[in-house]
């Protein structure tokens, strides 16, 4: 097997686009590069989960399909992103995480999980973000 080399910033995005540790690397880049997903045994089949659709996010294990609609309300005013290309964009910039999003608004520490609520492609509902966490037991 070849080896490449990438810079941090590559490796952190391939990383959080990793919904389980059961998914590589190689399987996020030939999800990107629009590759068949590499053959596995049926077991793993099984237990793996869906491949991230394109242009979709993952943050934390959760998974938003592209377009999903972001919003908060801070200080009167309502501030609308969206996800697109594998992140989410506020005002034409990119963020990784919806804590850096939602900080770029507050100029404050924030935690976006709470401050965020979203509304998936097809759905009329608005839900805050964290509701799409796995509870803990």
């Amino acid at each position: 097997m070849r080896t490449i080399e990438v810079d941090f910033d590559v490796f952190k995005a391939l990383t959080q686009r990793r919904p389980t540790e059961s998914v590589t690397e190689n399987d996020v880049l030939r999800e990107l590069l629009g590759l068949a997903p590499a053959r596995v045994s049926q077991s793993m089949k099984a237990s793996s989960t869906p491949p991230l659709e394109p242009g979709g996010w993952i943050s934390k294990g959760v998974r938003f399909p592209p377009g999903t609609e972001f919003r908060a309300h801070y200080k009167g005013e309502t501030h609308l992103a969206r996800v697109e290309n594998g992140a989410l964009v506020l005002n034409g910039k990119r963020y990784d995480t919806p804590s850096a999003a939602a900080m770029s608004i507050t100029s404050g520490p924030v935690n976006g999980w709470t401050f965020w609520e979203c509304r998936v492609p097809g759905s009329a509902a608005w839900q805050v973000i964290k509701a799409r966490r796995p509870q803990k037991s």
